[in-house]
């Protein structure tokens, strides 16, 4: 299965509090983290909730 990597490149403020929650959720907590997630419907559903505040890479 592959992978993405997704980075916070935005901050969360004055966000509303169901997108906070998503960041939260996807493990990133401040600004700048990376984490990697399996490329799953459920993980990019919560992504595209908050593309605005992050960036995403595919890894093969």
């Amino acid at each position: 299965m592959s992978k993405i990597k997704v980075k916070q490149v935005r901050s969360k403020i004055n966000c509303p509090e169901d997108q906070k929650r998503t960041l939260a959720a996807l493990g990133l907590r401040k600004l700048g983290q990376v984490v990697e997630h399996d490329n799953t419907p459920a993980i990019v559903g919560m992504v595209k909730k908050v593309q605005h505040l992050v960036s995403v890479e595919e890894i093969n």
